[in-house]
């Protein structure tokens, strides 16, 4: 039986594992982002030495770049975001009871004189 060279690739080619995506903590990403930041190495040779691909360094530094102002926001700012958000959301709850409370009305008044409302209408 003669074994042609491509049947042969094909019969002793080993099958690679499929590689799991790695995941990265934060600390590892702000160590290689504040490494690239300090440029006194090149890009790749930081990506070699992390073992990830030079692109996902200079990601890294951009979005370090980007965000850095949050660092220095105080508490205050944030308190004051929470503050205004909490304030929203209890107009907002406030305005829906007090419309649940008028549409229970008008269903009771409804009731009262006899007016048949359909409940495809009352959505």
């Amino acid at each position: 039986m003669l074994v042609t060279l491509d049947r042969l690739r094909l019969l002793t080619k080993v099958k690679q594992p499929i590689k799991k995506r790695r995941k990265f903590t934060a600390d590892f990403k702000s160590k290689v982002a504040l490494e690239a930041l300090r440029e006194q190495q090149p890009i790749h040779e930081i990506a070699k030495r992390y073992q990830v691909h030079a692109s996902q360094v200079t990601e890294w530094k951009k979005a370090l770049q980007g965000n850095a102002s949050s660092v220095f926001e105080g508490t205050s700012a944030k308190h004051d975001e929470a503050l205004k958000q909490k304030r929203k959301e209890d107009q907002l709850f406030k305005q829906i009871g007090q419309l649940k409370v008028e549409v229970d009305f008008l269903k009771d008044s409804c009731d009262q004189l006899g007016v048949v409302i359909p409940e495809d209408e009352l959505r």
